[in-house]
């Protein structure tokens, strides 16, 4: 089975207001944030795991079945507005990496995205939710296409966004 590395950002939306608020001034620049921590997985892709034909294109040499993999998520910080969610390989042979799935206006009402969600239409993502154009030049996933050998799913960390 093929294998490749890909790197999952999700990014909270935070209301200005709730970033003053994680950490007094004074200790901003010297604590750490002591929120809930953020915490992201794929009931999908277990981390370190090689992707299943359901998570591979099916292009550029590949015979997947081009499917999203589910994603849960749960510690979101107070004042958290949306969730935006990219998929990023940064090994694809392009000299830039690829860019698989963006994701953006997730409501910060929502815990997760369902296996399949990624659909052109975005029929089963939650609702107000908005995919951006990939590298395949289309919204939604574009499954992996890796190479015979290398690499592993990792899970980046998390990012908070201020406005």
């Amino acid at each position: 089975m093929r294998s490749v590395t890909i790197i999952v950002c999700v990014a909270g939306l935070l209301t200005a207001s709730a970033l003053a608020h994680a950490a007094p001034a004074h200790h901003a620049a010297t604590a750490p944030h002591a929120a809930t921590a953020f915490k992201l997985a794929s009931p999908t892709i277990a981390p370190g795991s090689t992707l299943t034909d359901a998570q591979v294109a099916n292009t550029f040499g590949c015979s997947g079945k081009n499917i999203s993999p589910a994603l849960t998520w749960s510690g979101a910080p107070a004042g958290t507005r949306s969730f935006a969610f990219t998929l990023y390989d940064p090994d694809a042979p392009t000299g830039s990496g690829w860019w698989h799935w963006v994701v953006y206006d997730i409501p910060a009402t929502a815990n997760g995205l369902l296996e399949g969600a990624g659909t052109a239409d975005g029929a089963r993502l939650p609702s107000g939710s908005k995919q951006g154009h990939t590298d395949f030049g289309t919204p939604g996933f574009g499954g992996a296409c890796p190479p015979p050998a290398g690499g592993t799913w990792a899970q980046n960390t998390p990012r908070s966004v201020a406005t």
